[in-house]
């Protein structure tokens, strides 16, 4: 058993920490180190349940949780992978419809540390491992997989034979990692595409489109496109879909936002083209309306931070972090009337806080800008507020989330509508804060 297996640690509460320390958390895309490990453990990954595949830039794990939440309701038996986590880092591998259990956490990545030696290894990559192997190991029908980063190189990229894969939509992020172009990250993402298999496309940029066309052409691989092979249209308290198997009408989905919807749709559209029955119609209103996703316009009405709220104040949380998400929220925030919008920002120094907060700008009153507790690579509140300025929206710094809470009420004439915001790991801190 190699130093890390030896660690005491057997609670997860410092979890992510050890894995931090014994694996540090790099961004280093490559197979050859997973497909090594995963080969000392008995190759688990070519013994997983059924496994939809899904890349893109903004809304994968949305669209994860929407088809989790159908698959469930029509008694199914669900795995799902996703990332990062919000407060606990077993909230990256749902086992059977839960999070995996602490005890069989802990035994997996000790399994998995002793396989590894002392050979090179990235956090993502272990636990990636650490999944697969449980995955392998419970009985399900259907396993929910979402990338990390990218496609082509990703750790999740190891599943020759999905069921069937999908791409959210692409936008410009991770710039460093997956090119500067849209045509560079498009070609990124389109690596989950596998010779032969289905691909669910929501719309995409001409450019990417493109891309995407091209690479499923080269493969044979059937592209479900939207707007040319299903679609959708909300409206009259609800949505319709055409997933090319069927027409549905369906409710307004259990996750607030106008995105959700076309989420929602993929979702329902990726499920109707698995190759199994498929799900009965008021199976799937009851997943849509039943979806829970922390941290995506999600309104918290109890808990510590929500409690510091005067009557007729509203908290929000979002952990959008580019332009794409920048805009979606502008979207929102035109949509919501009555009272003033405050943003409460917190980004990670590898992402474009101008592209995020440009959006936005205009629809807000006053912005404070936070650090994101713990994360080295958090912007300075200096810069951001300072961005702000830039845009020409009044910002102020503040040391937590608390006090920015403090200082905006303060400030404010009426009750007004705090929208917390800029980066997932923030949403953790926040969530986890809240209580």
């Amino acid at each position: 058993m190699n130093a890390g297996a030896q660690d005491n640690t057997r609670d997860s509460a410092d979890l992510a920490v050890r894995l931090n320390r014994l694996h540090p958390k790099v961004i280093d895309l490559s197979l050859g180190r997973i497909e090594r490990l995963l080969g000392r453990l008995g190759n688990p990954h070519q013994s997983l349940p059924p496994v939809v595949h899904v890349a893109g830039t903004n809304g994968k794990g949305s669209v994860i949780a929407f088809a989790r939440a159908i698959a469930e309701a029509a008694g199914l038996r669900v795995h799902a992978y996703t990332s990062p986590h919000l407060i606990r880092f077993n909230e990256r591998i749902c086992v059977g419809g839960g999070d995996i259990e602490d005890g069989l956490l802990l035994s997996l990545i000790e399994e998995c540390e002793d396989a590894n030696g002392d050979a090179p290894i990235t956090f993502f990559e272990l636990t990636t491992a650490v999944a697969l192997l449980a995955f392998a190991r419970r009985p399900a029908d259907l396993l929910l997989l979402e990338t990390g980063l990218g496609g082509r190189l990703d750790a999740t990229n190891v599943i020759a034979r999905p069921v069937i894969t999908a791409l959210t939509p692409i936008s410009i992020d991770h710039v460093g990692f997956l090119g500067e172009t849209m045509q560079e990250i498009a070609a990124e993402k389109a690596g989950i595409l596998k010779p032969g298999r289905p691909c669910v496309m929501a719309a995409q940029d001409a450019a990417a489109a493109e891309i995407i066309r091209a690479r499923a052409r080269e493969l044979s691989a059937p592209l479900l496109e939207e707007n040319d092979f299903w679609s959708f249209e909300a409206g009259g308290g609800g949505f319709t879909v055409t997933t090319g198997q069927r027409t549905l009408r369906l409710p307004v989905p259990g996750l607030a936002g106008a995105h959700q919807v076309a989420n929602a749709a993929l979702a329902v559209t990726i499920l109707d083209h698995l190759d199994a029955p498929m799900i009965d119609a008021d199976a799937v209103a009851e997943g849509l309306r039943s979806t829970r996703w922390p941290a995506r316009l999600q309104h918290l009405t109890g808990g510590a931070l929500a409690g510091m709220l005067p009557g007729g104040w509203e908290l929000w949380l979002d952990g959008g972090h580019n332009g794409a998400a920048g805009r979606v929220l502008a979207d929102q925030a035109s949509a919501w009337t009555g009272k003033p919008l405050y943003l409460i920002a917190g980004i990670l120094n590898s992402k474009d806080p101008a592209g995020f907060l440009t959006p936005l700008a205009t629809h807000a009153a006053r912005l404070a800008a936070v650090p994101i507790p713990g994360e080295e690579a958090s912007l300075d509140a200096k810069e951001v507020a300072g961005l702000a300025a830039g845009l020409n929206l009044p910002a102020t710094e503040s040391p937590s989330v608390r006090a920015a809470i403090e200082t905006l009420v303060d400030g404010a004439e009426a009750p007004g509508r705090i929208l917390i915001c800029g980066s997932l790991y923030l949403a953790g801190h926040v969530l986890a804060e809240n209580g």
